[in-house]
């Protein structure tokens, strides 16, 4: 079962008032296993950085108002390609999997703000599975931001000064590996999808042997078991039924 870790980074907090993505990062998942293949882009929002967006990533300072010089490390927009330009190899490296993201709503409403201004289709809500619900419901009351998701599960997250969307969709995959029961939550035991040559999916489950594996007890071990089971009388857990 594939799976993708998704994070942005944008301009504000709404796309229909000029907001864009500036940074999409995203972990590909595996059986809920990262498998180290990635997907990062900049993106060149074509508009003015507002300070407290900037504050947050710390990403675009020559989109600034005025332009700040970049300090080393700085990543500047203005010569990063248009979402126009990276937007179907985003999607052909998410596909149909299942989109793995913090606030689901936030980053999906974006998403599809810069497919839909590419006249391109957008992603269905339900392709998006919410860590942030997830982890909501499943500690009631307590933070649930990631930073607090990151202590609760001893996640190391100290590169994280600023916000990033690779560093963050890396951080997630690892919170959303505990919040479903740890790094193997079902020893690879549950169904997952394969395909054949047919290219059909095809969903495998453990299943019964057909035929049962002989006994490997003797049938000297047998008598003298069932001796034993004798002496202990018509009370022997062996014999009731």
């Amino acid at each position: 079962m594939r799976e993708v870790a998704l994070d942005t980074e944008t301009t504000g907090f709404d796309p229909d008032s000029g907001d864009r993505i500036v940074e999409i990062g995203a972990v590909e998942l595996w059986n809920h296993m990262a498998t180290g293949k990635t997907y990062h882009q900049y993106i060149n929002p074509q508009r003015s950085m507002p300070e407290g967006a900037f504050g947050v990533h710390g990403i675009g300072p020559d989109l600034l108002e005025p332009p700040q010089p970049p300090k080393p490390g700085a990543v500047t927009l203005k010569d990063k390609p248009l979402f126009a330009q990276v937007g179907q190899d985003f999607l052909d490296f998410i596909g149909d999997s299942t989109l793995v993201i913090h606030n689901a709503s936030f980053d999906m409403k974006f998403l599809n703000a810069e497919l839909r201004w590419m006249g391109l289709p957008e992603l269905p809500m339900s392709q998006a599975l919410d860590t942030l619900a997830i982890a909501r419901k499943k500690f009631p009351g307590s933070p649930a931001t990631l930073d607090a998701l990151c202590r609760r599960f001893h996640i190391d997250n100290a590169s994280r000064t600023l916000h990033g969307a690779l560093l963050d969709s890396e951080i997630l995959a690892e919170v959303y590996l505990e919040l479903i029961g740890g790094r193997q939550p079902d020893f690879a035991l549950s169904s997952a999808a394969t395909s054949n040559e047919q290219g059909v999916t095809e969903i495998w489950r453990p299943t019964a042997r057909p035929t049962p594996l002989p006994s490997r007890v003797t049938e000297e071990e047998r008598v003298a078991h069932q001796g034993f089971v004798d002496k202990l009388g018509d009370g022997a857990l062996w014999k009731r039924t």
